[in-house]
């Protein structure tokens, strides 16, 4: 086939067709609905408070829009009127907007124009929501800018853990805090909660951990709470844990409701991030505790065809739970909120578990401060995430070796690592304590028999017991909890009402 080869009349209207400037499409913006607004401000600066918690002056695309935003929101706030006369002052050597219009008779023609503050909130919402959209291409160009470029520094995953916490956090902008609330409003929170307390099985205002000792101490796990669950290597932290968010996930039930939104009933959807074990080596601990096998025979393959079937009857039983594990190590609490986000408008979620608190990095500043300046970074950060997200946190924490240093080894808050902030954002504080393993570890030479009758009597009345010891709680008393402990299941328990002391009757 031969090709056709261009006559000059035909390249020259091609060549002037290429020279013709492209039509480019505009960022989304509303400049009638600016205006609106504004001018809704300056004939009633009440308007301003209709728009103020959400909207700021960035969010304007004009940009003289946004200085007359701006100046008219400092003036209000000064407890000044903003009216086309006293922003005149501020606009007198502003560039004319045409030949034909200065900035004060732009002012003045915004405010003549304006009719009414009723549809301020929803000019308001159009501008913020425009804004939003402009701030989606941002990112969208510059995820396609990066990724033409390619830095040798900005490998791709970086690229995307970047391009994700911009997502999210345009994602969260505007939907953090309420602003105020009135006592009434407080007030009849307070008495739904009751009311679900008074109707729940347990009379729980929180989400039940599954071990009725210390669900009656604590009333259940508490909507946006940060609970630290601490304890020294070998005493069962992240077996407690485990077993509270499995029992909480093992709850979970919702109800439709005539919107078509889900309702959680009871127990909740969990997030686990296991920062030092693997989400295998966290389901083995599960499953050995479920089925009752112990997790070192699962692991090297030591049970009979028998104990097989019932693994696998259990553990058809538990894919159904909403348990989610995040076994990501060394992140940032800000790229753990970012998880838990999306974790929460995707999957409803009801409670957090982080094991543990001192793998979690803060942000480069804090840390080049010290540990405590980024360990109280991290503290402040879940707790303000337990706060936004309206769900329980509890975060596991190490102790300091003083412990081992006394004769009675039971911890106090004293005792945490980098214990200030720790314990100054946390509203619960336990510690798990179990004495078993500090008295099996005096066991006496088999040839003292008196050393070794006396241990083994001591051994008889700490085995299989263990303490849940709560140093702090905002909301309720402290004391101490007595739970079963099954070493080979790491399974915490009811202990039997028989190996409890009797209340002492006054």
């Amino acid at each position: 086939m031969t090709q056709t080869a261009l006559l000059p009349s035909d390249r020259l209207r091609a060549q002037a067709a290429a020279a013709e400037p492209l039509e480019f499409r505009q960022p989304p913006h509303n400049i009638e609905a600016e205006q609106a607004l504004l001018g809704a401000i300056l004939v009633n600066n009440e308007a301003l408070d209709r728009v103020a918690g959400f909207l700021e002056a960035q969010h304007f695309y004009d940009p003289i829009h946004q200085q007359i935003f701006e100046v008219a929101g400092k003036l209000i706030q000064a407890g000044k009127q903003a009216t086309p006369i006293t922003l005149r002052t501020f606009f007198e050597s502003a560039e004319p907007i045409d030949d034909d219009l200065t900035v004060p008779q732009y002012l003045g023609r915004l405010a003549a124009s304006a009719t009414t503050i009723i549809n301020a909130a929803d000019y308001g919402r159009t501008v913020y929501d425009l804004a939003t959209r402009r701030s989606l291409i941002v990112i969208g160009e510059d995820m396609v800018n990066g990724a033409y470029d390619s830095p040798v520094d900005f490998p791709p995953e970086q690229q995307i853990q970047e391009a994700e916490g911009r997502l999210y956090d345009l994602a969260e902008s505007g939907k953090y805090g309420q602003g105020f609330l009135s006592f009434g409003t407080a007030l009849t929170q307070a008495i739904d909660m009751a009311n679900n307390a008074y109707q729940r099985d347990g009379h729980l205002s929180g989400l039940s951990t599954g071990l009725a000792d210390l669900d009656a101490k604590l009333g259940g796990l508490q909507s946006s709470d940060l609970v630290i669950l601490a304890g020294r290597p070998s005493m069962g932290k992240t077996a407690l844990a485990t077993n509270i968010a499995y029992n909480i996930a093992r709850a979970f039930r919702a109800e439709k409701q005539p919107d078509g939104s889900d309702k959680t009933v009871d127990g909740g959807i969990v997030g686990f991030f296991s920062l030092e074990m693997s989400a295998e080596q966290l389901a083995t601990r599960i499953l050995s505790e479920q089925a009752e096998l112990s997790s070192e025979k699962i692991r090297r393959g030591m049970i009979t065809e028998d104990e097989f079937g019932r693994l696998v009857r259990v553990s058809q039983q538990m894919a159904q739970v909403p348990l989610y594990i995040d076994q990501t190590g060394g992140i940032s609490v800000a790229q753990l909120a970012a998880r838990a986000r999306k974790l929460k408008r995707q999957r409803s979620l009801g409670m957090l578990v982080v094991d543990y608190l001192q793998l979690l990095t803060g942000s480069s500043r804090r840390a080049s401060e010290g540990r405590v300046q980024e360990v109280s970074e991290i503290t402040t950060g879940l707790k303000a995430l337990a706060k936004e997200l309206g769900v329980p946190v509890l975060a596991l924490s190490q102790l300091s070796r003083a412990v081992e240093q006394r004769e009675d080894k039971r911890p106090q808050l004293s005792d945490l690592r980098e214990s200030g902030s720790i314990e100054q954002d946390a509203d619960v504080v336990m510690f798990v304590f179990r004495e078993e393993y500090y008295v099996e570890r005096r066991k006496p030479s088999e040839s003292n028999v008196e050393e070794l009758l006396k241990w083994q009597q001591e051994m008889t009345l700490v085995h299989g017991k263990a303490e849940v010891i709560i140093g702090k709680q905002r909301h309720g008393p402290t004391g101490t909890v007595q739970l079963s402990f099954e070493a080979n299941f790491t399974r915490f328990g009811n202990l039997a009402r028989e190996y409890q002391m009797p209340e002492r009757a006054y």
